[in-house]
């Protein structure tokens, strides 16, 4: 039995996520099905986590284990990339040590949520149009708080199964690329519907509703409720997943 990881991007418009999930359709499912018939065995995926409907990864790795030791992972990238809808993408698979986890080894992942307050019809579906003035300086002001922080239930989806609330963030921070402005944030683990909350509380920063004093308050809560509504999910892209440099994905 030997172990892979894949590399793999999609656009997760029409995906409820990347976990199986019954009567839904989901990038896990069909990259199972996919691989289990190029291969001709059962596979299973395992995610380097989950992600919600709607969102996109641009870098997103799971793991598979085969009983195949001499896969020609190249030749397999094409094939794979055949068989796949359009909105799924193959771009590496590489033999590792049967001990590595795509999810349990990662050591970060980052996010970026793009939004954009002029219309264009190519991003509709990548980018939430928000055309309201904000004030980008105050949101990366308040956005800065969030490294002093640990437990972020305040930003994350109730009634979730994990065990934990508890988050370490290493950068958090809004800047501008042309004519999108772009909020991008660097985690050990993110929580349900973390980001998005995240960033739908720091549009009514940027829009003078709440001040950087009650967003420290909001956080300090531990009350969802307390926080902003989350940003749409369309706007969100998982864009790394760091591993000790050993795995080199």
């Amino acid at each position: 039995m030997e172990r892979y990881f894949v590399k793999i991007s999609f656009k997760g418009t029409g995906y409820h996520g990347w976990q199986i999930q019954p009567n839904a359709i989901t990038v896990q499912q069909v990259i199972e099905k996919a691989f289990s018939t190029v291969l001709r065995e059962k596979i299973t995926a395992v995610g380097a986590g989950r992600t919600d409907t709607g969102v996109h990864a641009s870098f997103f790795v799971f793991h598979f284990d085969s009983n195949n030791t001499d896969i020609d992972t190249r030749n397999l990238v094409f094939r794979l990339n055949s068989f796949l809808p359009s909105d799924i993408s193959v771009h590496l698979i590489r033999k590792v040590p049967s001990d590595v986890h795509a999810r349990f080894s990662a050591l970060s992942r980052t996010y970026k949520y793009y939004l954009t307050q002029f219309k264009d019809s190519f991003k509709t579906e990548t980018a939430y149009y928000y055309p309201v003035e904000l004030n980008i300086n105050i949101m990366n002001e308040s956005a800065s708080i969030l490294k002093y922080y640990n437990d972020f239930t305040s930003f994350s989806k109730l009634h979730t199964d994990v065990k934990t609330n508890l988050c370490k963030i290493f950068t958090a921070e809004w800047h501008k690329e042309e004519n999108l402005l772009v909020f991008s944030i660097k985690a050990d683990r993110f929580l349900r519907d973390m980001v998005r909350a995240i960033v739908g509380t720091l549009i009514l920063v940027g829009r003078g509703k709440i001040n950087i004093d009650e967003f420290r308050t909001i956080i300090e809560s531990k009350n969802r409720s307390a926080a902003g509504p989350s940003a749409p999910a369309h706007g969100l892209f998982l864009t790394e997943i760091e591993y000790p440099e050993f795995i080199m994905v």
